[in-house]
């Protein structure tokens, strides 16, 4: 199998796994083909309902990680948070079953859409994490996720240091290798100089708690512009919940038009952003050293997004890593050149 391939589950497979638990006859199978290659995934529907079945991706199925990630999200579905419901296995009653050296989940299917970029759904993945926030504040987890996230990142300089190495074969680097140095330099300097602006405003002792670490439009799910699920707990940490705040007025207000970054605006759509925004502060008050911190966290966050896996392998999902950085350092420009404006813009 290439790395492009999605893993599948063999029949065999299949009906090993489904031995474990209590769904009845089984009228459909289907692959449902998103999220990670690595990680196979089929919609079943049954005697019992509809279900998603997950085999999780090597490096991705450890006990621990996986405790963390199920215990917070019973914890969330007892609070009636949107959640798709995890099944137990037999015959111990645990939610990720063990077989032949894999890990599997089985989650209620719940029914819902992609989000459409309107200020609806905008305002209701902003409010979500704000409900999220509100209700983990005082959670106390066992185990205890790790402490760390992009802010102040040690991991993401030594991305940005090694990306040289990992695009020195590639095509597009010959001939413009002085271009990629300079290109790294801005967004080392960029990095710094947000992580120490964030740090002026207190972010790193303010309000740290449970944060998601991932909330993006692929992680939610909606109907009638409300948010029906929210998956994918595997990056759950410790960390000040603003930076869940900066990481989702990133996701929620960037612009990516085709499948070439260099076709890419420099700029945000700001009234998602100020919409999301409103959304998170109507469930929880965002402070004013939030919304002061914000924006040096949307530059830190943009650029480690992009830093690790460009470290790691050359290039963003299917896009070429150099092209990729290019793109990150105009946006990390704009934002830059418009950070005080976007404060007085998302303070109003």
């Amino acid at each position: 199998m290439t790395s492009r391939e999605r893993e599948q589950f063999s029949t065999e497979e299949l009906a090993k796994v489904l031995s474990h638990y209590d769904v009845g006859i089984i009228d459909d199978v289907v692959e449902f083909a998103r999220g990670s290659r690595r990680s196979p995934k089929l919609y079943l529907s049954t005697q019992k309902g509809n279900f998603l079945l997950k085999r999780r991706a090597r490096g991705k199925d450890s006990a621990a990680r996986v405790l963390v990630a199920h215990r917070l999200q019973q914890f969330l579905a007892e609070h009636d948070f949107p959640v798709a419901r995890l099944s137990e296995a037999r015959p111990n009653g645990d939610t990720l079953l063990r077989l032949d050296g894999y890990g599997y989940e089985l989650f209620e299917y719940v029914n819902g859409l992609d989000y459409d970029g309107g200020l609806a759904s905008t305002f209701a993945a902003g409010r979500t994490l704000g409900e999220f926030h509100k209700l983990v504040a005082a959670y106390v987890p066992d185990p205890a996720p790790p402490r760390d996230c992009f802010h102040d990142a040690n991991a993401v300089r030594t991305g940005l240091n090694a990306i040289p190495s990992s695009l020195s074969a590639h095509d597009s680097v010959v001939g413009f290798e002085a271009d990629l140095e300079q290109t790294i330099n801005a967004l080392y300097q960029a990095y710094d100089a947000a992580a120490s602006e964030a740090e002026r405003w207190g972010v790193t002792h303010t309000n740290v708690q449970i944060v998601h670490s991932d909330w993006h439009p692929g992680n939610l799910l909606f109907r009638d512009n409300q948010v029906v699920a929210v998956v994918d707990f595997d990056s759950v940490r410790i960390a000040p919940r603003v930076t869940d705040l900066a990481n989702g007025a990133l996701q929620f207000s960037i612009i990516a038009t085709g499948s070439d970054p260099k076709d890419w605006p420099d700029y945000f759509d700001e009234t998602r952003m100020k919409r999301f925004l409103l959304g998170y502060d109507q469930e929880t008050a965002v402070s004013a050293e939030e919304i002061q911190a914000l924006v040096p966290l949307v530059i830190e966050a943009l650029i480690a997004e992009a830093a690790v896996p460009i470290a790691a392998t050359g290039s963003f999902g299917r896009m070429q890593g150099f092209g990729f950085l290019r793109m990150i350092k105009r946006k990390v420009r704009w934002l830059q050149k418009n950070a005080s404006r976007l404060v007085t813009v998302l303070s109003a």
